[in-house]
């Protein structure tokens, strides 16, 4: 009996995406694919508008390989969001790696201290 059963309704996370569809993780051996006809009925111009890389989305069996791991996905006529909300593109700051560069020496001194006190307590 397979763990996957055709017609449910599953949740994976987002590992890829190339121009013929969207790469998902399902557990720690099955992983999927959303082919671009399985995303949308109207016209997909760019698989990105839909998911992004990291994002935990519901998606439906359409086909199980049991044999490679491989399950075949689809989103469409689903609300496949989890929480419904995009998630919001990191912006790099004009500070870069100066936060570190300014904290690290006194974050490796306050770790190094809080082990040698432990050490003391045993």
């Amino acid at each position: 009996m397979s763990k996957y059963e055709k017609g449910k309704i599953i949740t994976g996370c987002v590992t890829g995406i190339e121009n013929y569809g969207i790469f998902v993780t399902l557990d720690e051996y099955y992983s999927g694919l959303i082919h671009i006809s399985e995303i949308s009925s109207n016209f997909v111009r760019n698989i990105n508008d839909y998911v992004n890389i990291g994002e935990t989305i519901k998606a439906k069996v359409v086909d199980v390989d049991d044999e490679n791991y491989h399950v075949r996905l689809s989103i469409k006529d689903i609300n496949y969001r989890i929480n419904n909300q995009k998630r919001t593109k990191i912006v790099e700051t004009n500070e870069g790696f100066m936060p570190l560069k300014n904290n690290l020496d006194r974050w490796l001194n306050d770790k190094l201290s809080e082990i040698n006190s432990k050490k003391l307590d045993n």
